[in-house]
């Protein structure tokens, strides 16, 4: 947009902003107040605006590490652009710790300078762009807390270059620039010695300050008696329930770090056993198990002993054994099969294996409880059934986040180290993973993203033996201190390394294939994944080593190293929990991670980033393992045949991947071998029609008629737009006709017609609606009904995420078919859209943003955004101004005719696009051009610029226009 064109919107949103809120304008530049409430943080429009920046200033008084955190993906995308910035802090009230200033030296592209100025306590942020300013001003300091979760109250404001209040922020900036000291490693090393000499007062002062009440409890916690947290009493309160229905066994799934083995102590204090059994895999665990449960059962120590290969008190009160020591004839024999009243099982993912089912299978207790982070498995053993489906409590890492129960987080996934444009991949032979550029690139990365604490306490996690051991010694060659352990190592190796690693005589442990689960570290504040990503599983179970709290550390850096792996697509999907494999889901996930609660962060560097879509794009995620896997999962889950609608309760399935695989949930479950009743051919037919059109919930019309005539035999069309009215969606005579064809099979082509049945599913009968005489037989079928039920309930949860009011829905996804059905047009013409087609006094527009190397030059047209809210459009080529096409469109205010865009970033996408939304035709923007045909001429072609009802949406409109 030009000058007056964006002096004119920014003077409109002022007028919005400061004289009438009614006043429509766009959203880009609007004046508005940051709170982290309501799914817009200080710190997403604070990486807005820096991405699209030319140069920052920030003026604040207080920076923590883990809010530098946040923004230093950000800053290394910034560094590699050559765009550079300037940071102004102090030393107020000695907050700011001496090691946060190290990081600050890390930033290549930024300059730091302190003021001197007494009582400094500034908090804004100036962020300069192509032809304007923006403003972020008000209580926020660049800490994570202040960022993302606390609730703040920060102004952002747009400026022309000229505009008073920016030049007074700009000035008053420079001004105290000018006179405050460079940040050196001199400087820091002065500052240190005072810092030391002169702590951080903690009194009732800082409820000033933005700080975490941690600062203020931990130093409490000990002398305080334990008692269960939130989850944990609700997870009490729950199994105290399962037992009163009369249970004997219970599952509780607990995300790594919540509390699972104090959860247990509890219960069994409330239980008051007179025996009772703990079972674990490894006697590491055992005698930290123990600890705690002494901490919560208390008692005297002969009430407590150990079952293992090196102790066998196996008369203690509470004892706590190795499934590889009680499982032995010799030991099992000497306990009657009631000798204990409660047995616990720990890990009991791992309950599958035959000493675990024979030692099961021998006790009989009043009550077993089976507890584990991760009951999902690959080997068909059915978890849930073991314990009689009794899931006596669950919650998983997102909901553990939430409730503050485990440390938060900050992953950067990093590209792994490239030469000569090839990356390291699954194949990488040993020469390449271990070479002098790629240690060397490691520790800059590892540097670079840094910890939380005195030193770093690192765990990382390799891709193979030889890798691990090699790689630890081409690191110790390079300074570090590190030791290798893998299945090879001894017990007794693995505890002496993780105490040399508290005690700082090591740096990191590189492992491959141990400490994946079933090891306590807390104090781990630096997770490296040096590996591709095998299961989504896995990767949580790695990521939550570092997850405990611990007092040394205050949040934990997670570094992974994304290579060409085909595996990447599982990132987002194991970060964000959605096992839906719907891709458009998880592409959303990788390119808005504002899904992880509190202050922990997802930060991808963009190149890395690209690799994901790469992999997401290249990846077929409904193989028929991937889907067998996940039914399986939920049927072991519900110890029944699941429907549908259970995908979605279960955080399983997308259940339009299953149609998309198969047409119809009846085909499905025959692919999974269920013996089921049989459909007719017509059954079938209808069944694939209603999942294949409804099913997606993006017009809910027809699912309100089918489940109304579900209920009556007949249904007048009155009462029909009346239960539309009363659902509170749109209604308008062409909808109700659109719908009319759609269930007289008018709408569709004639392999479409066919696959549904040749015949009207729902006819009109003197203004009335009713079902064919086959499908009213069909649906006094209960088995048949319940199909039609399931998908019902599904498009309901579906519709959801669309507008009731509107017949598209911004930024969700459309195909051309779906736009024909939504516009109402009344027959599917998608296969003569192309690029666009106006026609019924509509024009949707689909273009695809990045076209393929090797399109022909006659169809690579020029269509980009020239701002989120301004795009550049090509028509087909061979026309002019003066063709009747372009002419309809350009008269498109005389005519009514509405112009709608539909964008996706390339063919990977599949036949889905963004919606963007309705366009106006800038004036006089229409222009004729010339374009290459690959043939040595050029071709006419009219190209103009539609301006959309609303600037883009972030994060979509940088995911479509970056290569």
């Amino acid at each position: 947009m030009n000058q007056q064109q964006l002096i004119q919107k920014i003077e409109n949103s002022l007028y919005k902003g400061f004289i009438d809120q009614n006043k429509p304008v766009s959203s880009q530049f609007k004046p508005k107040l940051l709170t982290n409430k309501h799914h817009e943080s200080v710190l997403s429009t604070l990486l807005q605006e820096l991405k699209t920046c030319k140069t920052f200033y920030f003026s604040v008084a207080f920076i923590t590490e883990g809010g530098l955190a946040t923004l230093k993906t950000m800053l290394y995308d910034l560094k590699q652009k050559g765009i550079k910035g300037r940071i102004l802090t102090s030393t107020f009230l000695n907050f700011n710790q001496p090691k946060m200033f190290k990081e600050l030296l890390k930033l290549d592209n930024v300059e730091v300078r302190l003021t001197g100025e007494k009582g400094f306590h500034a908090k804004g942020y100036i962020f300069e762009h192509k032809n304007y300013y923006s403003l972020i001003v008000g209580s926020s300091n660049l800490t994570d807390s202040a960022l993302k979760a606390n609730y703040e109250w920060n102004v952002f404001l747009t400026s022309m270059e000229n505009g008073e209040i920016i030049n007074h922020f700009k000035n008053q900036f420079e001004n105290a620039w000018d006179v405050a000291i460079p940040l050196t490693e001199e400087w820091i090393a002065d500052y240190k010695q005072i810092h030391e000499l002169q702590p951080f007062v903690k009194s009732a002062s800082l409820n000033a300050l933005e700080l975490d009440t941690k600062y203020l409890t931990n130093s409490l916690s000990d002398a305080l008696s334990i008692k269960p947290n939130k989850m944990q009493s609700v997870a009490l309160d729950q199994l105290k329930e399962l037992r009163a229905t009369g249970a004997k066994k219970g599952l509780i799934i607990s995300a790594t770090g919540t509390g699972k083995t104090y959860l247990s102590a509890f219960d069994v204090r409330n239980f008051a056993p007179q025996k009772m059994l703990f079972i674990v895999h490894r006697e590491q665990i055992l005698k930290k198990a123990m600890q705690d449960y002494r901490k919560i059962l208390g008692g005297y120590d002969d009430d407590f002993g150990i079952l293992s290969g090196n102790s066998k008190n196996v008369n203690a009160k509470y004892l706590f054994a190795t499934i590889q020591t009680v499982s032995k004839d010799n030991y099992l024999q000497q306990f009657a099969k009631d000798q204990f009243d409660y047995i616990l099982i720990d890990e009991v993912h791992k309950a599958g294996a035959d000493s675990y089912l024979k030692v099961i299978n021998y006790f009989t207790p009043k009550f077993l409880l089976g507890m584990t982070a991760t009951p999902e498995r690959t080997d068909n053993f059915n978890i849930y059934e073991l314990f009689d489906y009794n899931i006596a409590y669950e919650i998983r890492l997102q909901a553990a986040l939430e409730e503050d129960m485990l440390c938060p987080f900050h992953y950067f996934g990093v590209l792994d180290y490239e030469k000569d444009g090839e990356l390291i991949n699954e194949a990488a032979e040993l020469r390449k993973l271990v070479s002098e550029e790629r240690v060397r690139h490691i520790i800059e990365k590892i540097n670079y993203y840094g910890y939380s604490g005195d030193r770093v306490k690192g765990l990382m996690f390799c891709s193979q033996k030889d890798e691990t051991y090699e790689l630890s010694a081409a690191l110790n060659l390079a300074g570090l201190k590190t030791i290798a352990l893998t299945g090879d190592s001894s017990q007794e190796e693995r505890e002496v390394a993780i105490r040399k690693l508290e005690t700082g005589e090591l740096q990191y442990i590189l492992t491959v294939d141990i400490f994946n689960e079933g090891i306590d570290i807390p104090f781990l504040n630096q997770i490296v994944m040096l590996r591709q990503t095998q299961s989504s599983i896995i990767f949580i179970q790695q990521l939550g080593r570092g997850l405990r709290i611990h007092d040394s550390k205050e949040f934990v850096t997670i570094i992974d190293f994304i290579g060409n792996y085909k595996n990447n697509y599982l990132i987002p999907i194991a970060l964000s929990g959605d096992q839906s494999m719907n891709k458009d889901n998880v592409r959303r996930k990788t390119v808005n991670t504002d899904y992880i609660s509190g202050v922990s962060t997802i930060n991808f560097e963009e190149i890395a980033k690209k690799r994901i879509f790469d992999a997401i794009n290249n990846t077929n995620l409904s193989t028929m393992k991937i889907l067998k896997d996940a039914y399986t999962e939920v049927k072991n889950r519900l110890g029944k045949i699941p429907s549908l609608n259970n995908f979605i309760e279960q955080n399983s399935l997308d259940p339009e991947v299953i149609i998309g695989y198969s047409d119809n949930y009846y085909n499905f479950l025959l692919k999974m071998k269920e013996d089921i009743p049989t459909l007719n051919d017509y059954e079938q037919s209808v069944l694939t029609m209603v999942s294949k059109e409804f099913l997606n919930g993006k017009r809910i019309h027809e699912i309100i008629l089918i489940e109304s005539l579900l209920e009556d035999e007949y249904l007048p069309k009155a009462d029909y737009i009346q239960k539309l009215r009363d659902f509170g969606t749109y209604v308008d005579e062409e909808t109700i006709k659109s719908v009319e064809t759609i269930f007289s099979l008018q709408f569709f082509v004639q392999n479409d017609i066919k696959k549904y049945g040749f015949k009207p599913i729902i006819e009109i009968d003197n203004r009335n609606y009713k079902f064919n005489e086959e499908v009213q037989e069909s649906i006094r079928d209960s088995n048949f009904r319940r199909y039609i039920e399931d998908i019902i309930k599904c498009a309901y949860i579906k519709n959801e995420k669309y507008d009731k009011a509107k017949a598209l829905t911004l930024y969700e996804k459309y195909s051309r078919r779906d736009a024909c059905r939504l516009l109402n047009w009344p027959h599917d013409d998608s296969s003569t859209i192309y690029g666009y087609r106006a026609k019924y006094n509509t024009c949707p527009i689909f273009v695809t943003y990045h076209k393929k190397d090797e399109i022909e030059t006659s169809q690579a047209y020029g269509d980009e955004f020239i701002s989120p809210e301004l795009f550049r459009w090509f028509t087909r080529n061979r026309l002019t101004l003066d063709s009747n096409e372009v002419k309809t469109i350009l008269s498109y205010k005389e005519s009514g005719m509405k112009i709608y865009l539909f964008t996706k970033k390339d063919d990977g996408e599949g036949s889905d696009f963004y919606y963007l939304g309705e366009v106006d035709i800038a004036e006089d923007s229409a222009r004729n051009e010339l374009m290459p045909d690959g043939k040595g001429k050029e071709l006419p072609v009219v190209t103009m610029n539609l301006v959309l009802e609303q600037p883009v949406q972030y994060d979509i409109y940088h995911y479509l226009v970056e290569e």
